[in-house]
């Protein structure tokens, strides 16, 4: 950590989730981040969804079930997080519970929907929305490039027209809650790996943040070369 952000940077924040569509490199900044602050890390775990990659080469027929699958992983996550002692005064995640109903409403028909939302209320327990949400954005061909250099077996089959739906359904998602701090980011030339000074520009976006709407944009100078290389590929 260089002079331009301190360790300290994001004390204010307890709990730090990372959103945005497939490859919009979630995973890669939560764990920067929680370095950073040396806080605790609460990652989403897909490959533990057996009807993950069903849904993604057959489509629907497997939805509900990929849901409700993720729906119960998060509710166990979301318990652990709110027994005291179980996690480390700052959290970062590079989910938030929210998604899966984004996810829901996006993949199920009418009908499952309805079902879901159903067992959603008699299962879910009270969940405190994060204190700040990253949100990163990024253009179907970068989500799509960063998709493709992954090479995850579950994921070779995914429609674009799919990703540019969920990319869409979070631009309604955050449209619709204006209330919650969001810091939004433009992750097309944003490589917190390569760049480290991209790094330091975040943890000082999320120190000054006032909110409760911020975006973090790339400099000039990088829109204009466009030297965009694609390194943020975790979901």
């Amino acid at each position: 950590m260089n002079s331009l952000a301190s360790p300290t940077s994001g004390l204010r924040w307890r709990h730090v989730a990372i959103e945005g569509a497939v490859g919009a490199g979630k995973t890669t900044l939560a764990q920067l981040l929680a370095d950073a602050w040396d806080a605790e890390l609460l990652l989403e775990r897909p490959q533990d969804n057996p009807f993950l990659a069903r849904f993604y080469a057959e489509g629907s027929g497997y939805a509900l079930q990929t849901q409700l699958f993720f729906l119960f992983q998060r509710i166990k996550q979301y318990r652990a997080l709110a027994e005291p002692g179980m996690f480390a005064p700052r959290i970062v995640s590079d989910f938030m519970f929210a998604k899966d109903e984004l996810f829901a409403r996006l993949t199920l028909s009418d009908d499952e929907y309805v079902l879901y939302r159903q067992i959603q209320a008699h299962a879910a327990p009270s969940v405190p929305p994060p204190d700040l949400v990253i949100w990163l954005r990024a253009s179907l061909p970068v989500l799509m490039e960063r998709i493709t250099r992954r090479d995850r077996v579950m994921e070779r089959g995914i429609d674009p027209g799919y990703v540019q739906r969920l990319s869409n359904a979070y631009d309604e998602h955050f449209a619709r809650n204006a209330g919650c701090a969001v810091l939004a980011v433009d992750t097309d030339r944003f490589d917190p790996i390569n760049r480290p000074a991209d790094l330091q520009r975040l943890l000082l976006a999320i120190d000054r943040f006032e909110g409760p709407r911020e975006t973090l944009d790339p400099p000039p100078t990088i829109a204009a070369r466009g030297d965009h290389d694609g390194s943020m590929t975790d979901r």
